[in-house]
């Protein structure tokens, strides 16, 4: 239970056990999808299709900016919806039918080198980030509005980060593993796609199936707007340092994923390389998330992500050092990395639950689908700019791009930015980071500011019955 909950807190009905898991299983989509095109689709565009750095920069950061444009506006339609189904789980299924094909059709691979390849490549990426915002809003918003009790929204968001954990392992070993299997060829990345597209679909189709069965106690409201969704934003200042401080951990993350596959290349000196590094980064997950609970518990959300981030920071800054340590030295890096990844998986998403539930009872308003739409849009944009700041880095250090049958010697230049780019520029983001960790102070529940009426005369939603106000404790209210 989040520390900022009273041991003696009313507990809430508990979700069926098949609600909690089937809802997980969505995260097979949303780890895979936020993982493999990060982790493979720029090594893919430079080193098979020949796409210059800058340019394959362009197609994969493009596409995934859109999602600051189509995700709070998915949102807002899926609060409006009306369709059969409720307003989510018809649009888990639209995703769910859409983005697996698309994402097997961008590494088709088509007989096309250069500019016209990456003008492919940006217009399925455009296509399969859209399926994937359908999918995602709807889907993040979903344990806000099945129960109100934080224990419980605990226990559902365990079993999402559990799933996550599996799908960012599962995916980021196996997809380089398939698309190396034949030294780089187009076949390869082929196999890969369709391999990656039979797991989104698993994961998405096994969420939609399963949540039939999830209880709706409450229902979000739309803010009209995209403008308006963003003053929203802007007035709710600790969801604006929280979600400032994720987008800046994001990009540090998206850098990093960026680069791994470049770094096991050119810096460990093996492509296949790529493999145990990112079991290095991954396979802490699973193992450490019930420490970082227990910490979260001990210290409070807030105290264990700084303890998150600093370990991060620190593993970021000791991989600098790998060319003259050694690879044993660089694995041992990652691990650290790891364990520190583990903790940023799962804190920033404790504290944004909770401080959703503190809106509510702050404002009388549910703006849980505004909000998770506004910080899923930061999520996307972080992690696809990681992958554009990696290739300015390989622009500016004069990279030069080949495809699967040439292979290139690299300037000293664009060595060294490589190792750079994946361990100093990272440490940078995440030290920025933490001056938004100190600005942001934890929303407590109850705590209801001046401008706003007590809950208990803020009417319900017409479409739901009454809801009882949740008790509010006697807590003090820090801006």
């Amino acid at each position: 239970m989040p520390a900022d909950i009273r041991a003696d807190s009313e507990p809430g009905p508990r979700l069926p056990r098949r609600v909690r898991i089937g809802y997980g299983l969505g995260s097979l989509c949303t780890g895979t999808f936020a993982t493999v095109p990060g982790l493979i689709l720029l090594y893919y565009l430079t080193n098979v299709l020949a796409v210059p750095a800058a340019v394959a920069g362009a197609a994969v950061f493009l596409p995934k900016a859109w999602d600051v444009l189509v995700n709070p506006l998915v949102g807002a339609v899926s609060d409006r919806s009306r369709l059969r189904g409720g307003p989510r789980r018809p649009f888990l299924l639209i995703g769910a039918c859409t983005l697996p094909p698309l994402f097997a059709l961008i590494f088709a691979a088509p007989p096309l080198r250069g500019a016209a390849a990456a003008g492919y490549v940006a217009v399925l990426f455009l296509l399969a980030a859209t399926a994937y915002a359908v999918f995602q809003v709807p889907y993040v918003t979903m344990p806000a509005e099945m129960t109100e009790d934080p224990a419980e929204r605990g226990r559902i968001l365990g079993w999402r980060v559990g799933f996550l954990g599996v799908a960012i392992l599962l995916s980021g070993a196996l997809a380089p593993a398939i698309a190396h299997a034949d030294g780089d060829s187009p076949a390869s990345y082929r196999t890969m796609g369709i391999a990656v597209a039979v797991l989104l679909a698993l994961g998405m189709f096994g969420a939609w199936f399963t949540t039939r069965w999830a209880p709706a106690v409450a229902r979000s409201e739309a803010e009209p707007s995209l403008r308006a969704q963003l003053a929203a934003a802007r007035s709710h200042r600790p969801f604006l340092f929280l979600a400032g401080m994720w987008t800046l951990q994001a990009l540090a993350i998206g850098v990093m994923l960026a680069g791994v596959q470049y770094f096991a290349t050119y810096t460990l000196g093996s492509p296949a390389a790529v493999t145990p590094l990112f079991a290095c980064l991954i396979g802490p997950l699973v193992l450490v998330m019930p420490l970082w609970n227990r910490l979260a518990r001990l210290r409070g959300v807030k105290g264990a992500q700084w303890c998150a981030s600093l370990l991060f920071l620190a593993g970021a800054v000791l991989l600098a050092f790998t060319p003259a340590g050694g690879p044993a030295l660089g694995y041992a890096a990652v691990v650290l990395i790891g364990v520190a990844y583990a903790g940023l998986q799962l804190l920033p998403l404790t504290m944004l639950a909770d401080t959703l539930a503190a809106d509510v009872a702050r404002t009388g308003k549910r703006r849980a689908a505004t909000f998770t739409g506004l910080w899923t849009a930061a999520e996307t944009l972080a992690f696809a700019l990681g992958a554009g700041v990696f290739a300015l880095v390989l622009a500016v250090t004069g990279f030069r791009s080949s495809d699967a049958d040439h292979r290139v010697a690299q300037p000293e230049a664009a060595l060294t930015g490589i190792t750079m780019g994946m361990s100093v520029l990272p440490a940078v983001l995440a030290g920025a980071s933490l001056w938004l960790l100190h600005r942001y102070r934890e929303d407590r529940i109850g705590s209801v500011s001046p401008e706003s009426e007590p809950p208990e005369s803020v009417p319900q939603p017409s479409a739901m019955p009454p809801q009882p106000v949740p008790q509010q404790e006697e807590t003090d209210r820090v801006d």
